[in-house]
This record gives structure tokens, sequence and C-alpha cells, in this order.
């Protein structure tokens, strides 16, 4: 008798305990019962041999697998994911597994016709048995629902050792991997070889597949094989003429597993030519990791970033060694893979959420097989993979919001969680941005990381000269004919279309319009479900909530002052950016990326690779554009109201606008030719505004981090939200003060709040927010202990009832 710990995939707290007849190894996956009616698979934590029984232990249902689906190192990563970020285990689980992987339940039992006992039922035997008499088939929830018995599983268990019931064990995965057939020598033996040449002169198809198959076949290996479908391609041969050379025991058949591992393909030299910046600032790094294990790669807009990273993967590979590349974005994806595999091959694997189930599970088994996947690319859910021997971590654009995860929970940063997954493996992390995050840039300053700058672009091409037009001074004179652009940026356009080149427009709000309001009375139509204003959206002719998603049908009327069509759009997204556009350049082919038209799996792809071939004229889009995307032919950006970037009731809302202006701008003028951006704002002689004009980083910076250490933000200070929700506003408003008292106990005035945040309601639950405030030398240990118990305490009061509590570490 063995006791195993396991993690269930439920947000609850601790290991659960089973026992088990044999060992089953840490990382593999059990079918356990949970409660009267549920079945889950779970991850072996921990497997022991008891000192002593103890009483009540259930027993494991089933084992899964013969060889674990977790690897140590990532058990040891998803403590440190619960613990850091405080969530429970659980929740690290299923974030982490793709669902492929996490199985569901259902025991659906059945009488047996004839069955017969001649022991006395007890009433729940009876009762359960009395049902499935009628001969249907029940599931365990609908025995309990239908028989009347709260926990049926001990009567059904009785029933099953008496012979009465049978009971099918449902447990169902999605997951089926891909298979291929493929082409094997039965054997390589030289003597065999020339006597099936001769066997087969009189049948020249099956001669020419197995020629084919040998010139193939590399020196030495004669466990090789190749799909039959390309042995089929390549000789002219059938699948008859196969069918025949396996009868006369030539060839082997067999079914082999593919894995999605993207860039198949022959694999070419990782000989990538560097200028001589780029290979001065390779140096400098591969200097920097003999004594940081990260540094940080400060390289303006097409400075060639991702040549240097090939060299460095390049590297890794040579030494055995596998590396994670992580990105923001999906849509980024699309453009660096196309690189990444033309140099290496099959050896790159991609991994987002826009992979069928299937497809993530598969890469999730080729790396846990060591099927030679060695460079993964993907968004912030790749650190969760199967790594066996990391040797390099590559975040790219790692100033980058998208990196932390808002819900659910585990909410947490990729970039960070990156470089912990990193020093497990004891491997090397390079962060590269053209505009790092603060706190990234204050610790390269220290000298907590290593920090490289590259400040000149490719083949010395100059920064984008930024043009910044005032629109508010344009409307004041009435030389602003349209209520989006300005006559400078229409004129440069025009100028750009002569030329054969490309533009794209940046406007950061999808829809046509943010609100629509009564010109009457100025009421607008909000979310029932959401404190916020419903955006319309012209081409669905309906509003949306961009937090729930509810849909709601537009207004002509309005329903407060009951004015007749008295509805009217106010501001402008993608939208009618678009829609304004295909007005004013009726011949153009316009492209617009944002949320709305890039929902399906292959929408970005489309977008992006049409834009890239010249296929498309105009690209409108949100922040999606702004983020790494080379395209050679754009010579224009137009920066459509970029004072709405800083606008924001946030500590980091500069921060963002400065980042956000600075990559967009970036996309201008990637070839051989300076680009051109104009940027619309209702203030020009911001700083922000200036900074970004001169694309002075560092005269940013140093604004911004005098602007933290007063008022006591990160990097200088670490913050942490406790959030709390609920359905009655006002209970929820008394519980909040009454948890800020609490924390006030332990914290004093670190504590801020209770306060309603901009979006107050979301998705029918009011919201309250609690900031706590510590110092930077505080043990984070300390200060966890602290609130858990806080919260624990808060938990077991009446006042907690139907309040829902999270804390979110390190919030963006």
């Amino acid at each position: 008798m063995f006791y195993i710990d396991v993690i269930l995939p439920l947000p609850l707290a601790g290991l659960f305990t089973y026992s088990a007849p044999t060992a089953v190894e840490r990382g593999c996956r059990v079918i356990v019962q949970f409660g009267a009616k549920k079945f889950y698979s779970a991850i072996v934590a921990e497997c022991y041999e008891p000192k002593e029984p103890k009483p009540g232990i259930k027993e494991i249902t089933s084992v899964l697998d013969e060889q674990p689906v977790i690897l140590p190192s990532q058990l040891q990563f998803w403590d440190w994911i619960s613990i850091y970020y405080m969530c429970h285990l659980g929740e690290v689980c299923k974030a982490a597994l793709p669902a492929a992987l996490k199985l569901e339940s259902a025991t659906r039992v059945s009488v047996i016709e004839e069955a017969y006992c001649e022991e006395r039922l007890s009433p729940s035997e009876t009762k359960i048995f009395d049902l499935l008499s009628d001969g249907k088939i029940y599931d365990i929830a609908e025995i309990a629902r239908k028989a009347g018995v709260s926990n049926p599983i001990p009567g059904i268990r009785s029933l099953l050792e008496k012979g009465l019931i049978a009971a099918d064990e449902q447990l169902g995965s999605n997951f089926s991997p891909k298979s291929e057939t493929v082409v094997r020598l039965r054997t390589a033996n030289e003597e065999d070889l020339h006597a099936a040449m001769d066997q087969l002169r009189r049948a020249p198809k099956q001669l020419s597949a197995l020629t084919t198959f040998l010139s193939q076949m590399p020196t030495g290996a004669e466990a090789f094989s190749m799909p039959a479908k390309k042995l089929m391609e390549l000789s002219g041969a059938n699948a008859a003429a196969l069918k025949g050379l396996v009868e006369k025991n030539i060839f082997l058949l067999e079914k082999k597993e593919m894995y999605p591992l993207e860039g198949k393909g022959s694999e070419v030299s990782a000989d990538v030519q560097l200028n001589g910046h780029q290979q001065r600032a390779l140096a400098q790094i591969e200097e920097s990791f003999q004594e940081k294990n990260i540094t940080l790669l400060h390289g303006v807009t097409s400075s060639g970033k991702t040549e240097i990273y090939i060299k460095l993967i390049a590297e890794q590979l040579a030494a055995g060694k596998q590396v994670l590349y992580l990105l923001p974005e999906i849509a980024l994806t699309m453009q660096i893979t196309t690189r990444l595999r033309a140099v290496f091959g099959e050896r790159l694997a991609v991994y987002h959420s826009r992979f069928t189930d299937n497809e993530r599970a598969e890469v999730w088994n080729s790396m846990v097989k060591d099927k030679g996947c060695q460079v993964v690319l993907g968004v912030r859910s790749s650190i969760f993979l199967p790594f066996r021997n990391l040797g390099l971590v590559i975040v790219d654009e790692e100033h980058e919001a998208s990196y932390k995860q808002q819900d659910p929970a585990p909410r947490y940063h990729g970039r960070n969680a990156a470089i912990v997954l990193a020093s497990i493996h004891q491997a090397k992390v390079l962060l590269g941005t053209a505009t790092p995050a603060i706190e990234t840039y204050f610790n390269a300053m220290n000298g907590k990381y290593g920090l490289v700058e590259l400040h000149q672009r490719h083949e010395s091409l100059d920064m984008p000269l930024i043009q910044v037009v005032n629109t508010k001074e344009l409307r004041r004179k009435k030389i602003m004919k349209s209520a989006i652009f300005s006559p400078q940026l229409l004129a440069e356009m025009e100028r750009a279309f002569e030329k054969g080149e490309q533009v794209m427009l940046f406007r950061n709000r999808r829809g046509f319009a943010p609100y629509m309001e009564c010109k009457a009375c100025a009421w607008s139509p909000k979310c029932h479900n959401c404190d916020v204003s419903l955006t319309y959206h012209k081409y669905a002719n309906l509003l949306s909530c961009h937090y729930c998603g509810a849909t709601y049908p537009v207004l002509h009327d309005c329903p407060s002052c009951q004015s007749k069509d008295s509805m009217v759009v106010v501001g402008f997204g993608t939208e009618r950016v678009e829609e304004e556009i295909m007005e004013l350049f009726p011949g153009k082919r316009i492209a617009r990326m944002d949320l709305d038209t890039t929902r399906s799996k292959k929408s970005y792809e489309q977008i992006i690779d049409g834009f890239a071939k010249g296929k498309t004229d105009i690209l409108i889009g949100t922040q999606m554009i702004s983020k790494g995307l080379d395209f050679d032919k754009v010579s224009l950006v137009g920066i459509i109201q970029a004072d709405s970037l800083f606008n924001q009731p946030d500590f980091r809302a500069h921060e963002r606008g400065f980042q956000m202006l600075e990559q967009v701008s970036g996309r201008a003028g990637r070839k051989h030719k300076r680009g051109l951006v104009v940027l619309q704002t209702t203030n020009p002689d911001s700083q922000i505004i200036q900074a970004v004009c001169e694309h002075d980083y560092l005269r940013f910076y140093k604004k911004e981090i005098a602007e933290r250490e007063t008022f006591k933000y990160p990097p200088f200070y670490r913050i942490l939200h406790v959030i709390l929700r609920g359905k009655d506003r006002l209970k929820l408003g008394e519980s909040s003060e009454y948890l800020s008292v609490l924390l006030r106990r332990s914290f004093g005035n670190r504590v801020l709040g209770p306060i309603e945040p901009p979006v107050a309601k979301v998705q029918t639950l009011f919201i309250r927010r609690i900031i706590i405030k510590t110092e930077c030398n505080a043990s984070p240990s300390v200060v966890r202990e602290q609130l858990r118990n806080t919260l624990d305490y808060f938990n077991l009061q009446d006042i907690s009832k139907s309040i829902l509590v999270h804390v979110d570490v390190d919030p963006m």
C-alpha cells in the first residue's frame, strides 16, 4: 500500500491524499474520486509508504500514464507560481496543462439483465437498483437526484460487487495524436538489398520506390523511416506498389505520431550575417552572460535584434540546449516563425492559444518524450511547457503588458516567471526591447541585470522623422476638414501612394464609436452587467460591451428623455477610421487589424501576409500593429489622437503611452529609406510627445523614475491589489471597509483604500480594490504570510459571505 498526494485542477488549497496498490511516479496522471459524484484526473506530487495507515483514505481509480507528463522541474516551478502569486496549486495546474490532457469523468451505470442476489439490499441499494431496473443508463449525478440518495457511491460499489449492475467509466480525453504512415526497411543488410533489387526488375514502380528510399536514407541510419506519402511523390510509385513491397518482406509500414513542429522542411545554415554594431552587441551579451544571468538588450526599432537572437539560439543548440523565445502577441509569432523556420527547420515548435487543443497537446508530448523540439516560440503560456535542458530564454518586447495574465488565476507575469524558470534550469535570460519597462531599466542601471545598448538601426538608417500636428489649433482655425484626419496626414498619404509605398494608421480603440449619446439630454447606454458604456459596432449594427461581451440592439430614440432620433455616435474607433479612409481613397486596398477582425485561427496570418506581400495599401489597427512587425514598404505611419493613450487613471499610463508611440513609430522606414510619422495631438508641448519626437528613452526614463520615487511606486515599492467582488453593492462596501481595517493592523499606512476602480462593475459583480504598498526590502514571504493570515480570518467572518476575494501581485 502506497499513499500519493495529488494536485487537483480545482481552486482549492493544498494537496489531496489517496491510496494506491503500487507506487506511482511523480508527474503521472491518476483518476481519483473527489466528493460523492466527481472524478478528476490529478497530478501525482508525492508518492510514499505510510508509517501507519490512515482511516478513510480513498483509493485511486486508475493510473493514466506509464511515464510522467509533468517533470520535477515543472512541479518546482508550479510551487513558486502558487506561492509568489498567491493562488492555489490547482489553479496553476489548470492553467499549465493543455485542455486535451485534462480529463472529464462521468460514470454511467446500468442494471445487468437476469442478475440475481440472495443477500438483502440496504435501503440506498434498493433505491438505486429500482431506478436502474427500467433498463436505462444513468450517470452518478442523475442517480443521486432521481433515486433521492445524497451519496450513491457506496451503494453503487456494493451493487457492483454483488454483480447486479455494470459501470462504464467514461473517462474521456479529447486528445488523439495525429499520425502518419511511414515506411521502414525490414532489413538494411546489403546482400538482402541486392537480392531485393534483382527480384524487382520486372516491377518498375516497386523498384523505383526502393531506390528512392535508399537515396534518401542517411549513411548508417538503419532505423531511418520516411512518410509513405512523400515516398510516393518522389518515386512515382502508388499505394499498391508499397503494399507489394510489404508482402515481399522488403518494407514495413508503421503508424507514427506527428507533432506540430512549425518549420518542417529542409534546415539551412544559421550563419546569419551581422553588421558591426550587431557583432559588438552580440559580443557584449556573451560577455555579460559570464557575470550576469539576466541581460537587457536595449536596441532601437529596426536595429536587428532578431538576427542577434538567432545567433544566440544557434550557439545554444550547438551546445545541446533548448531555447524558449517569448513574444507578447500571437500576431508577432506569424512573422518571426517564418524567419526562424528557415534557420532551425524541424527543431522549431510554436505554442499559443490559436492552436487547437490537440496541437498543443502534441507539442507538449513531443517535449515530454524528447522528440527533438529544441526551440519553442510562443506567448506567455509557453513557460509551462516541459523543458528538459533549457539553456536560454529570450523575452522579446519585454515591456509589453500582454505578458501579464489578468483572469483567471494564476495572475502571473510571463517575463518575471520566465526569469524564475530560467534560474531553475540554470539558464540565461535575454530581455529585448526598444522601450524597456521602467523596472527592467532600473535593474539594468543598478547592476542587477547586464545592459547592452544598440542605438544604430540596420544599415545605419535614420530613425523616423516625427511630424507633430496640433489638431486643437487646426480645429480652432477651422482647417481640419475631417473629424479624424489632419490635412498634413492626408497629403503625406497621397505622396506615399504616388511612390507605390504603404501606410499604417494607428488608433488604439476598436469599434465604430466608443459610445452613443442623446443629443438632447446627454444620456448614454450602458451595459446591464458592467459599469461601462457600450461601444457602437456599425458593421454588425449592434452595441457591444468590451468587458463581458454582451450585445444590445442599436438605439435611435432616447429612453431617458423620450426624444425621437436623438441618439448620435461620439468619438471614433478603427471601424470608423476604415470607413472614412474608404471614402477618401476609394481605389485603395484596406485591411483592419483589431480584435474584431482577428478572431479566427488564420486571420492574423492572412492580414499580415497580405500586407507584407503588397496586397494591401493601408493597414489600420490597434496596438496589435505596434509590436515588432516588419514591413519593407511602409514609409508612413499615422498616429490618430495620441492623447488618449495618456489620459488613464494609472501610474503606468505615461510609460505605456511612450512605449506604444515609440513602437508604432518604429514601423516606418524599415528598408533603405527614412520613414515619416504624422502624430496628431491636442497637446504638442507634452514632455512625453517631445521625448517620442527625439526618440529619447533616457530623457523619458529620468523624468518617470523621479516621479515613481516621489510617489512610492515600483521599482521603489512593491504593490499588491486585494480585489473584492460581490453582487450586493452595499454589503461589498461594508466588507471592503472591514477588510481594510484588518489589513491596517498588519500593514499600517501602507494600505490604501478601499476604492472603486474606474470600471466598478463587471459581469454583474461590483468591485472594490484595496492597495498595499510595501518597501522593496520587506520580505515577500513575510508579507504574503501576513496577508494570507488576514484573508483567512476575514473569510471566517459572516461579513465575508458571498464576497469573492483574490490578490493580484505586481498588478499591471
